[in-house]
């Protein structure tokens, strides 16, 4: 039997024989690394992420939408302007209504909870208003790019918190599809743009999902600059498509190689689904982007 010895700080020090991380990493890059001897909880709960898409009906427990606004407002905040705001929407109309606008996702409508993270500089400006003060700065791309971050960080932290919960969750870019009309279902005021959108839930227990296979880390991690050569990108480009076709067969998907996805993905206008008009959206909902 496998023994292990947990530390004051929290970790457990894996014991011989103790294979959970590397189940982890092997799911994660078809190889294990870092060779580290730790484990705890969280690591359990960040590297077995996976995106969940079918919900049991179940309601969410009283103060979790809460729950999950204070683990997104323990993020780091740029200047701590904390320039972004999230709307929790339950009702089924409105999440039906959302739905038709992304792309008729039916994730939306089936779990308890959509949240939609927003960019709000509105609120700063009101703060300009209130100390009588320009507000010029927020009209440059900078500040937008600031509160995109910033929600960002937000949402993935909710995500940690919700999972270590035992519920499930899948981004929802397609909220992007529609950004103004989107705006209009949740009267968003000037200033104001939905980043995307978050179903929250308990996963359907008859529908496992695995965890996605990610490119080596050889592809993506660089030491002090980056160098990648021709070769190595080719390999990692061809390692990852034969992993991913490998995780399509388990979960009965079709196969399509990960390189044929991102050139359908990036081929012309039409492959956006809308979200090619995001700068005249901006511009008409009050941002500056200069």
């Amino acid at each position: 039997m496998t023994t292990h010895m947990t530390h004051a700080s929290g970790i457990e020090t894996q014991a011989a024989g103790d294979v959970r991380l590397t189940t982890l990493l092997l799911a994660r890059y078809g190889a294990t690394a870092p060779n580290l001897d730790v484990w705890n909880e969280t690591l359990k709960t960040v590297l077995g992420h996976r995106s969940v898409r079918h919900y049991r009906p179940d309601p969410l427990p009283e103060g979790t939408i809460e729950l999950l606004v204070a683990a997104g407002q323990s993020a780091a905040s740029s200047s701590n302007l904390q320039a972004w705001s999230v709307i929790a929407v339950e009702d089924s109309n409105r999440k039906a209504r959302l739905a038709a606008l992304a792309g008729e996702q039916a994730q939306i409508t089936q779990a308890p909870l959509f949240l939609v993270w927003l960019v709000d500089l509105h609120r700063l400006e009101t703060i300009g208003r209130l100390e009588d003060s320009p507000s010029e700065g927020l009209q440059y791309l900078e500040s937008f790019l600031l509160g995109a971050v910033d929600a960002t960080l937000a949402a993935q932290n909710a995500v940690i918190a919700l999972e270590s919960l035992g519920l499930g969750a899948v981004y929802i870019g397609a909220i992007r599809n529609n950004p103004e009309k989107v705006a209009r279902e949740l009267a968003l005021p000037p200033h104001v743009f939905p980043l995307f959108g978050l179903t929250v839930g308990y996963p359907d227990p008859t529908i496992r999902t695995a965890v996605k296979p990610r490119l080596s880390q050889e592809a993506v991690l660089f030491r002090e600059t980056y160098a990648l050569s021709e070769i190595t990108e080719t390999t990692a480009f061809n390692d990852y498509n034969l992993r991913l076709k490998h995780f399509q067969t388990k979960q009965h998907m079709p196969q399509r190689n990960w390189t044929e996805t991102v050139a359908r993905r990036l081929h012309d206008a039409a492959s956006l689904h809308g979200r090619d008009h995001l700068a005249a959206a901006l511009r008409d909902m009050g941002f500056g982007l200069k």
